[in-house]
């Protein structure tokens, strides 16, 4: 199984600062990410500028504005950037992934030549945009979050039938922090053979248990909200610092190397303690030529460079061909 493609979430958290954009790809390159991946969207094709009981900030998101429009137009992120960040992560060897919220913005990143095409969990429903999306011939990666069977296969079927093939799901908990109670990894098996399609998770947990129970459970993607720590935007609160996120790439890593492969086989590693743990066949008192093998004079030791136990009882009550002193191995030909 290839590697798991792990996605450093920067989002918004550039906090509208370039430079500080720049320094989170080199630090995700240095952490060991797959992929950087930035949200692309303008505030006025994402939320209505009206208010409304659901569209005001009451909560963790209040200090961000009085509605929600107010928090995305704070959180734009400028077309004019993308050619250069663009090249940042192609001059240092990690690839560019952005999610878009409206048509413009895919049509943009698939003119500057992004890998696949990113959805988030709350535009699943958004058919007309899925429908936009399977037709500028990238991969869709699609965040499930919030979705159920129904909603997922309606979304994977418009893409299909729009005409990209290319689909893979991201299980995906919607929770800032999702408390793990509530992560259901078993989901990813359930997408898996449902959609016939790669699955990975996206992640909003605490600590390293999800990401590593990820890997071991078969996610081929993965991605976790990182932060230079210190900005603006809300996703700041719940993300991860460039250092966590090398060290949960490192633990990751060593999840799959454990993982390896599903033969079952004695590894080579083991070899010398095979030779020494098992046992083979000893003549344990000597044994004149023509002497019956008895219990008393064939035993079954340590270590296993000789005849396998399993012959022991085969060679009780032969006759010795050669005289033999004990302690000595059992060789083939010593009796008949």
């Amino acid at each position: 199984m290839d590697p798991c493609y792990i996605i450093a979430e920067i989002g918004s958290n550039h906090d509208g600062i370039k430079s500080r954009a720049f320094e989170m790809i080199r630090r995700a390159v240095a952490a060991g990410a797959n992929a950087v991946k930035f949200q692309l969207f303008k505030a006025e094709k994402i939320a209505a500028n009206i208010d409304l009981p659901e569209t005001r900030l009451n909560d963790q998101f209040a200090k961000f504005g009085k509605i929600v429009y107010d928090l995305y137009k704070d959180m734009e992120l400028p077309f004019s950037w993308l050619r250069e960040l663009k090249a940042c992560c192609d001059e240092n060897g990690i690839d560019f992934l952005a999610t878009p919220f409206d048509e413009e913005s895919a049509d943009t990143l698939a003119e500057i030549g992004v890998p696949a095409i990113k959805v988030a969990s709350f535009e699943i429903t958004h058919i007309p945009f899925l429908k936009h999306l399977g037709k500028l011939g990238l991969p869709v990666l699609l965040s499930t979050g919030m979705a159920n069977l129904d909603e997922i296969r309606t979304a994977v079927n418009t893409i299909r039938d729009s005409g990209e093939d290319g689909i893979a799901l991201f299980h995906c908990g919607i929770g800032y922090p999702m408390p793990l109670d509530s992560v259901n990894l078993r989901c990813l098996t359930t997408l898996r053979t449902s959609f016939n399609c790669p699955v990975g998770y996206s992640d909003h947990t605490d600590g390293l248990v999800v990401p590593v129970a990820a890997v071991a459970m078969g996610a081929v993607l993965y991605e976790k909200h990182v932060t230079l720590k210190g900005g603006k935007s809300p996703d700041h609160d719940f993300a991860i610092t460039m250092k966590e996120f090398g060290m949960m790439v490192d633990v990751m890593r060593q999840c799959e190397s454990a993982l390896g492969s599903a033969v079952k086989n004695v590894q080579e590693n083991e070899m010398k303690h095979l030779r020494r743990g098992r046992r083979s066949l000893f003549v344990v008192k000597n044994v004149a030529a023509g002497e019956t093998f008895t219990k008393d004079n064939l035993s079954v030791l340590r270590p296993g460079t000789g005849l396998a136990p399993v012959l022991y009882e085969d060679v009780l009550g032969k006759k010795a061909s050669r005289d033999i002193e004990a302690p000595a191995i059992l060789k083939e030909g010593d009796w008949r």
